[in-house]
C-alpha cells in the first residue's frame, strides 16, 4: 500500500499543502496523512503514518523537506521505515528507499539540502549581525513589554495576575515581571 505524507510549516500554506494531497492521491496513495507544522515542532501525523505503515508499503512525500529536517531526522525515518519492512517514495526525485542505489542518492541528496541549510542559516546570522551593527535590525518588538500599562492599569483596579494574563495573551510570568519591574508586587510574589 501507498501511505502519503504531506506537510507545511504554517496553518497560511493551505494551497501548498492542498496540493501536496492532490500529488499524493495522482501517485497512488490509499491513505493520507497531512499536517501544518513546523519541521522542528512534534509532528503527530507523521508518527501515526509511520506507525500505520506495514511490510511491503512504502511512505510517499513529494519532496525531501516536507519529510525530514536534516540528515540525521531522514535516516531515523529511513531507518523506522526499514524496520517495518517498507520503504520511503520521494516523488520529486523518483526516487524509492527499496534499492541500494536509490538509498544511496537519498543520502547524497539529504547531505547536500542539509548544507545548503547549515549554509542559508549561516548567512542569515552574519546578515543579522550586519543589521545589528549598523543600527538596522531591532529584533522582534517584546509584546509583553508593549501592554505594561494596560497590565499595570488592570492590577491596580484589582484584577488577579492570572485574569490579566488571559486578558491581554501574554504569560503569566510576563505579567508578574512587568508588576516586579513596576515596583507593585515584591520578587517573593513572582513564582
Amino acid at each position: 500500500m501507498l501511505v502519503g505524507y504531506a506537510r507545511t510549516s504554517t496553518a497560511d500554506q493551505v494551497a501548498g499543502l492542498e496540493t501536496q494531497v492532490a500529488a499524493l492521491k495522482k501517485s497512488g496513495c490509499k491513505k493520507i496523512f497531512s499536517e501544518q507544522v513546523s519541521s522542528v515542532a512534534k509532528r503527530v501525523q507523521l508518527e501515526a503514518a509511520l506507525d500505520f505503515i506495514r511490510e511491503g508499503d512504502a511512505l510517499v512525500v513529494t519532496k525531501l523537506d516536507r519529510l525530514a529536517r536534516s540528515m540525521a531526522d531522514f535516516l531515523g525515518i529511513e531507518k523506522a521505515t526499514a524496520e517495518k519492512g517498507a520503504s520511503v517514495r520521494i516523488l520529486d526525485l523518483h526516487l524509492d528507499t527499496g534499492s541500494a542505489t536509490s538509498r544511496l542518492t537519498l543520502n547524497l541528496f539529504a547531505s547536500v539540502a542539509q548544507f545548503e541549510r547549515e549554509v542559508m542559516l549561516e548567512r542569515q546570522r552574519e546578515g543579522i549581525a550586519k543589521a545589528k551593527a549598523e543600527g538596522k535590525y531591532k529584533g522582534r518588538a517584546p509584546t509583553a513589554r508593549a501592554k505594561s500599562a494596560e497590565v499595570i492599569a488592570k492590577f491596580k483596579a484589582h484584577e488577579r495576575p492570572s485574569s490579566i494574563a488571559r486578558s491581554t495573551g501574554i504569560g503569566r510570568a510576563s505579567v508578574y515581571r512587568i508588576l516586579n519591574s513596576a515596583g507593585l508586587i515584591g520578587e517573593a510574589n513572582t513564582s
